[in-house]
């Protein structure tokens, strides 16, 4: 039974989470994500977001939420501070991803990745035969208004954690309801990664 109203990225993600872990969310946006380790799981939850009205939400429902950039460095965390660091929806919008990798592997013991995949079939469609930048359900922005510096797929995220030497330890292809379990590169609108050193 899937619980009604909970994305399925956020689901995958919860099964991946030990009871009582301590969880660092990477751009937590409104919380939900957060909310939803804190009541299933009963993790101890933190997270870091640049949106001021998104982090007045995470207070309404009694999150540790940080104001903060992830541009600026997680410096003030000592080494292995969380069992998991949460990057979901927030590396693509990040210009100094190697920095913040190396950072979130220094605080965590792993990192939960979890991106749109611009290799998906749709946005090749419309980029091939329309002539415009895709739009999806992963990528729902317009050129001029997305928060994405990056367009990344599964498979160069793949190419880059064999390039950095980081091991995968799992990888979740997501269509709209359920996993892809075929040709994720092409079917699969994200993806999710636990990655350690």
């Amino acid at each position: 039974m899937k619980p009604k109203g909970i994305r399925l990225d956020h689901r995958t993600i919860c099964r991946m989470i030990e009871p009582g872990s301590r969880v660092l969310d990477l751009g937590c946006g409104n919380g939900d994500l957060l909310y939803l380790l804190a009541r299933e799981k009963g993790a101890q939850v933190q997270g870091i977001e640049l949106n001021e009205s998104a982090i007045y939400e995470c207070v309404k429902r009694g999150l540790s939420v940080f104001h903060g950039d992830l541009e600026a460095g997680l410096t003030e965390y000592p080494d292995r501070s969380f069992d998991y660091v949460i990057l979901n929806q927030s590396l693509q919008e990040v210009k100094k991803i190697d920095s913040l990798i190396h950072e979130a592997l220094r605080i965590g013991k792993e990192i939960i990745v979890g991106f749109p995949n611009f290799a998906y079939f749709k946005a090749r469609w419309m980029l091939f035969f329309g002539g415009r930048a895709p739009i999806t359900p992963s990528l729902p922005y317009r050129w001029y208004d997305t928060p994405n510096l990056r367009f990344l797929s599964i498979r160069d995220f793949e190419d880059f954690c064999h390039a950095k030497n980081l091991k995968v330890k799992e990888v979740h292809s997501l269509g709209r309801r359920k996993k892809v379990p075929f040709w994720p590169n092409f079917f699969a609108l994200s993806a999710i990664f636990v990655i350690t050193q």
